[in-house]
């Protein structure tokens, strides 16, 4: 068995195939947690997770990159899907009551920081990064009231995260950092902190400016680690350059477990186990 734990089959990529794709995976005993970035995607997990009676489950979150009108288009990777993105305020009693609407709702995400496509000028710069910044406080403070964990989206911006992060050491704030692609030395950060770190089929690929991801996965214990698709992005060999899928995991799974040295059923069960106990399924 394996959870992948952040998929985005909410998403239009799969608007005409959803239910089949997730079927494809419940059969081959892959769950998943389908991520939200706004209202809109949020809704829509919570919704596809309540089609299912197992192993379907739902985050809700608003996305840094949906705060500003002027991220017109996101391209993730040279083979990813373009998007255009919508302007939204977080409605802290809007989401929550969307929360609890479902005991499928298993975190807050995906939410954090992320300062790629900034402004030009250093006062806009300051701006665009303090509406960030309470943003995702403001999200915080939702998963403390409602004692869910976060997913944690971070580009670029992994000190002023972890430094907010910190200021919240001596509360039940717990979760992941997804798609890791920070240093060694914030990845313990993370962990001291008490979260996971989460790898999809990002590890594959060698990506200019980016530390070494299998550094990464050596020093830091597997009992740490989550394993995630971020499906329809970054799909894993042999795969590359088409929609990925949750059913994908399995191999994110396996180049973990070749790293660390283990058989593909220990990095399962492992990773399982660990994506299990943080999200309470």
């Amino acid at each position: 068995m394996l959870i992948d734990t952040h998929a985005h089959v909410n998403f239009n990529a799969f608007k005409d195939d959803s239910d089949e794709v997730i079927r494809r995976a419940l059969q081959s005993d892959v769950w998943l947690v389908n991520v939200g970035s706004q209202y809109t995607t949020s809704e829509r997990a919570v919704e596809i997770a309540e089609r299912y009676s197992r192993g379907v489950y739902a985050a809700i979150g608003l996305h840094p990159i949906h705060l500003e009108t002027k991220l017109v288009k996101i391209k993730v990777d040279k083979e990813e899907i373009e998007f255009e993105t919508r302007e939204e305020d977080f409605d802290y009693e809007k989401y929550k009551k969307l929360a609890q609407t479902s005991s499928k709702v298993v975190a807050l995400g995906e939410i954090g920081l992320d300062y790629y496509r900034r402004p030009k000028t250093k006062t806009k710069q300051a701006e665009f990064k303090e509406k960030q910044k309470q943003t995702f406080i403001k999200q915080l403070e939702l998963a403390q009231e409602l004692n869910l964990p976060v997913i944690l989206h971070c580009r670029m911006a992994h000190d002023d995260l972890i430094t907010t992060l910190q200021h919240y050491n001596n509360t039940t704030i717990r979760g992941v950092s997804h798609c890791f692609t920070g240093t060694l030395e914030e990845a313990k950060e993370y962990i001291k902190l008490g979260f996971y770190i989460g790898f999809n089929g990002l590890i594959f690929k060698k990506v200019e400016g980016l530390p070494n991801v299998e550094e990464i996965i050596r020093e830091i214990p597997l009992e740490k680690i989550l394993v995630e698709t971020d499906c329809p992005y970054l799909s894993p060999p042999p795969y590359e350059n088409q929609r990925c899928k949750p059913l994908y995991v399995k191999y994110v799974a396996e180049k973990i477990a070749k790293i660390k040295n283990l058989s593909c059923e220990e990095a399962a069960k492992i990773t399982t186990r660990n994506a299990r106990e943080l999200f309470g399924i």
